[in-house]
């Protein structure tokens, strides 16, 4: 059982309390004192250690036939701590797959709607909550740390106000002597996205000053029992939705008129999204995140094996994918079908995977431009797309997860393997990259123009069958549980003067479209901009450089109209857009928003940058 184990450390208060939480502090010290006495009397080192890099804790003990008279007489003691050990922990051989933690996903719904989780002949089976991984679970370890009990892997707890550059977030970690270890490091996209939970929801905002107010049916995406979470600083200028935690994961190509694109999760919208915060070329570094920081052994690593019948497992996970895809798209509906009537390689129990489980097998090195090949590892075969823009590309794949933002769950979560497409200032192009996550309607028409970045909707996607791991499918009867997530749901919704305003003035620095304010230059990219002035940095890119691309309009692309604009924009679909829907700086709301109503119609839409009461 213990074979092939890295030992860890030798049994310690802290580590001994992550074995057995369940027993009262007194026992412990008189636990842990036994075993140092053990350590002492024996010579023998008990030690605490994990299998396979990655699993959760196990207990070695000595040889019982050594020093008998010292080990009959703690015998009660010893078989009471083992009882708790292997009641607390997931023992496991080594070798064995390292678990996915589960979406947390546990309602069932429709197009448009929760309803009871439906039977195996039903339209809406084969949905994540008709499926359970292994759940979330943490400890939370009292010094600033927390466990996360199916992939040992140790976060930190808080989240700073101030929101930091990857250079920045690298430099913190190497310093960091967090809960007394010096290894801390900022999480690859895959470790990151362990944390998300889709029971949260971005929540529906009721007002048209909704910008600044958070929605009260906004849950994060991660769990405020155990980590704490900020929305955006609203208070400077920002939305609430601006919660983008950072990933050190890359992205190989560019997005957005060349920018250098890093990966990071929004677990205030439930999105991995690829954000550019700097030009190729440029040192010049914009874009800022909140960061989690990391310690123990990576998470997230395949080692894939060709079954050489058309299926592909991955060893570190223990899950079987197809090899190939679906061959056609489909809406989600279509999606969950698919998968309940398909048997292949001699087994029929396919399903669609969940959210979590699509993204482990995306490879983060790999784009359509810079291997020419769909993000993932060349044992798959990927069908080919011809994108929004009109170029070769690869597809959208659903998911069997239900997102939800606001009071209808109307979408389903898509991982991208090719270029995550979208369409600003009349120019369609990756957005967000591929490997991102976002989400489509379960049903309705494909267009594209959608939200802040005019993100691509397909709505009819392809599909990339699993079976195995270390999934159950329990009685639909019991798939709703009872328990809520989380159990209070706690923001730290407080900023200091000194962050409010350093981060307002760095908002009020761009002032927007290039001919309208001295020589400034702003680009929106998802709540955040890039910015600069005559005095940027040296190597910075000129304002006429980087809005070249972005004022031509491609042959064949017309300059949006009214209407266009509107719908672009109009995520609740009531034909205007709020100041929560609006994509540019706040400032400019009000000088479109011509009968100060608090909504811009298309008839107020913009045709080009807003006028300025200050220019003739």
């Amino acid at each position: 059982m213990t074979r092939n184990c890295d030992y860890l450390a030798i049994v310690k208060k802290w580590s001994f309390r992550s074995l057995v939480p369940r027993l009262p502090a007194k026992f412990l010290r008189y636990a842990q004192n036994f075993f140092l006495e053990g350590e002492r009397r024996l010579r023998y080192p008990l030690y605490v250690c994990r299998t396979n890099s990655r699993l959760p804790l196990r207990l070695r003990l000595p040889n019982l036939a050594q020093k008998s008279s010292f080990m009959d007489r703690h015998h009660l003691v010893l078989k009471f701590i083992l009882a708790a050990c292997l009641a607390s922990c997931s023992i496991v051989e080594a070798g064995e797959p390292s678990p996915i933690v589960d979406t947390g996903q546990n309602l069932c719904y429709d197009n448009n709607r929760q309803l009871p989780c439906p039977g195996p002949e039903s339209t809406f089976y084969g949905q994540d909550a008709h499926y359970q991984n292994k759940q979330p679970s943490y400890i939370d370890n009292g010094d600033g740390t927390v466990t996360d009990n199916v992939t040992a892997l140790m976060w930190s707890k808080s989240v700073d106000e101030v929101k930091l550059s990857l250079v920045e977030a690298q430099h913190k970690a190497h310093l960091m002597t967090l809960g007394g270890y010096n290894d801390w490091r900022v999480p690859t996209i895959k470790e990151l996205y362990s944390l998300i939970n889709f029971q949260g929801n971005t929540g529906t905002p009721e007002r048209h000053d909704a910008f600044a107010t958070l929605p009260p049916d906004a849950i994060p995406y991660i769990d405020t029992d155990y980590f704490d979470f900020r929305y955006g600083n609203t208070a400077a200028g920002e939305r609430y939705i601006d919660a983008q935690w950072l990933s050190a994961t890359p992205y190989v190509s560019t997005t957005m008129d060349d920018m250098q694109t890093l990966f990071g999760v929004n677990f205030a919208d439930g999105r991995i999204k690829g954000y550019g915060y700097q030009k190729q070329g440029n040192s010049y570094q914009i874009k800022k995140f909140y960061v989690r920081y990391v310690r123990g052994t990576p998470y997230g690593e395949n080692d894939f094996k060709d079954n050489s019948d058309g299926t592909i497992t991955d060893r570190a996970t223990g899950l079987m994918w197809m090899q190939k895809d679906s061959e056609r798209a489909m809406n989600w509906e279509e999606a969950l079908q698919y998968a309940s009537s398909f048997a292949f390689a001699s087994y029929s129990d396919w399903r669609l995977p969940n959210a979590k489980e699509l993204q482990s097998i995306v490879d983060y090195t790999r784009s359509p431009d810079f291997t020419q090949s769909a993000a993932i590892a060349s044992v798959f075969e990927c069908t080919e797309v011809i994108n929004e823009a009109g170029n070769r590309d690869f597809g959208f794949y659903w998911t069997s997860t239900t997102h939800l933002e606001g009071p209808h769950p109307m979408k389903a979560v898509y991982i991208a393997f090719g270029r995550a497409m979208g369409q600003m200032h009349g120019h369609t192009l990756d957005m967000h990259g591929a490997g991102a996550q976002r989400s489509d309607p379960k049903t309705g028409q494909a267009e594209i123009g959608i939200g802040p970045q005019g993100d691509a909707r397909r709505v009819k996607n392809l599909v990339r069958l699993v079976r195995g791991g270390n999934v159950i499918a329990p009685p639909v009867a019991s798939v709703i549980s009872n328990k809520k997530y989380p159990h209070t749901v706690k923001i730290i919704d407080k900023f200091s003067p000194t962050a409010t305003t350093t981060l307002r003035l760095s908002l009020q620095a761009l002032p927007g479209p290039p001919n309208t304010h001295h020589g400034s230059y702003q680009f929106n990219m998802g709540g955040f901009n890039t910015q600069g002035s005559e005095n940027k940095p040296q190597g910075t890119p000129s304002r006429q450089q980087i809005h070249t691309v972005n004022r031509q309009i491609k042959p064949g692309l017309e300059r949006p109209n009214g209407e266009q604009w509107v719908r672009r924009l109009d995520k609740n679909r009531d034909d205007k857009v709020s100041v929560l829907e609006f994509d540019g700086p706040r400032q400019h709301f009000s000088d479109f928003d011509l009968n100060r109503d608090g909504y811009i119609t298309a008839s107020e839409a913009p045709a080009g940058p807003p006028p300025r009461p200050n220019q003739p």
